[in-house]
């Protein structure tokens, strides 16, 4: 049910890409949605490379089911102080640049037989309902942009951006009112953020949601946030998973630990997640 449809972003395994797509066909995930190789980010692929990609993707019996791209993590407007977070490799650029960057993302998409695109609603202004009218704006032309190439983009809540819990990546998809724009929900990052992701995000985001991210997270009694293993933080999964299911979801689920142990790896961050994932799954199951 939900593990027919699992998968990892591979830099959440590795860098290197033979190690996590071997880390993937060993796990028996289904598909792996690719961020950053080698240091290097999705959006700079080479055609080469992409070639290169997508064959020891579908040699493993996998499939792309997304580019994690870097899209509108960007100043509104650069004259403005607004907060920041990771950009994987990309360095701060104007909301035009990420416009011509987006349509060589959708062709990188396409050549790596996906359908799906991650993007953002801009670095947090301090106060973002102020900019409400701006985001939406530029969302729609992006919608229309992915619309007219056949891609879906994919909001999600990320706390950096002005679309950084659920109420606001809804309105938004809402507001842009777009087939080719939906939510993608990560209940750990509502979180980490210091907001419950179940139920009270999930509701705000129920019927919205067109692809599901998987990381645990909690925030600590001197209110410091925390990534860790599913199982160890405040998401309550087991309900969470099967509210989606009842609730009619039929897309997929990636696996961003966003956790390494102290003195450990990424892999075994994400090993440890994948475990935390299948003993809850399994025990509830079983009651």
């Amino acid at each position: 049910m939900i593990f027919d449809r699992l998968g990892v972003l591979t830099d959440e395994v590795s860098q290197n890409i033979t190690e996590a797509f071997d880390w993937a066909e060993r796990n028996r995930m289904k598909h792996v949605e690719i961020r950053m190789v080698d240091g290097k980010n999705i959006a700079d692929f080479s055609d080469k490379e992409l070639e290169q990609l997508l064959f020891e993707v579908e040699k493993r019996d996998l499939f792309v089911s997304g580019i994690a791209s870097p899209l509108f993590k960007c100043a509104l407007d650069p004259s403005r102080p607004v907060a920041s977070g990771d950009t994987f490799g990309q360095i701060e650029e104007s909301v035009e640049n990420h416009f011509l960057k987006l349509e060589r993302v959708i062709e990188i998409c396409k050549k790596l037989k996906s359908d799906k695109i991650r993007i953002f609603s801009f670095w947090r202004e301090e106060n973002p309902s102020l900019y409400n009218a701006d985001i939406i704006e530029h969302l729609k032309k992006a919608a229309k942009i992915a619309e007219e190439n056949g891609v879906l983009l994919l909001l999600e809540n990320e706390n950096s951006c002005n679309g950084g819990y659920a109420s606001e990546v809804a309105h938004v998809v809402r507001q842009v009112d777009s087939p080719s724009l939906k939510v993608l929900w990560d209940p750990g990052n509502e979180q980490y953020g210091g907001r419950p992701a179940f139920p009270e995000g999930y509701e705000e985001v129920r019927g919205l949601i067109g692809h599901v991210h998987l990381k645990d997270a909690f925030v600590d009694e001197k209110g410091q946030s925390r990534c860790v293993p599913i199982g160890e933080g405040s998401v309550p999964f087991f309900d969470q998973l099967q509210a989606l299911i009842n609730d009619g979801y039929e897309g997929l689920f990636t696996i961003e630990t966003h956790y390494i142990p102290e003195g450990g790896t990424a892999k075994e961050g994400t090993q440890m997640t994948l475990e935390g994932l299948q003993k809850i799954w399994g025990v509830e199951c079983e009651k």
